[in-house]
């Protein structure tokens, strides 16, 4: 959103720094030549702050890209401990049941030796 508003600014600097060279030029005193240097002169103060304004917002939204990154990051190392520490929970469930069928198995083998003989 701030990047939008910068963008907003720097085109009404523009605009405003290109009508101002305009009307500048029609009710110019000076000679031909001086007008011309004067209108660089405001041209490249107008490149000047519209880099300025292009420079502080490239720094923002590369901070913010930054800032997220790391909260993106923080966050699915948070889901994936949780997520592992789930799946542990999980096995060591399926381990023990496991090792219940294996019992029960065991018990079922015997009393079926017990009956054949």
């Amino acid at each position: 959103m701030a990047s939008n508003n910068t963008g907003e600014t720097i085109l009404a600097l523009l605009t405003g720094a290109i009508i101002g060279v305009g009307v500048g030029m029609l009710f110019a005193p000076d000679k031909g030549s001086k007008t011309r240097d004067k209108i660089g002169k405001e041209a490249r103060k107008a490149q000047k702050t519209a880099q300025d304004k292009f420079n502080k917002t490239s720094e923002v939204i590369s901070e913010k890209a930054q800032i997220a990154r790391a909260n993106f990051t923080s966050k699915l190392n948070d889901t994936l401990s949780a997520a592992s520490g789930k799946a542990d929970d999980i096995l060591a469930a399926m381990e023990d049941k496991l090792e219940e069928l294996r019992s029960r198995n065991a018990k079922m083998n015997k009393k079926a030796e017990t009956k054949k003989a």
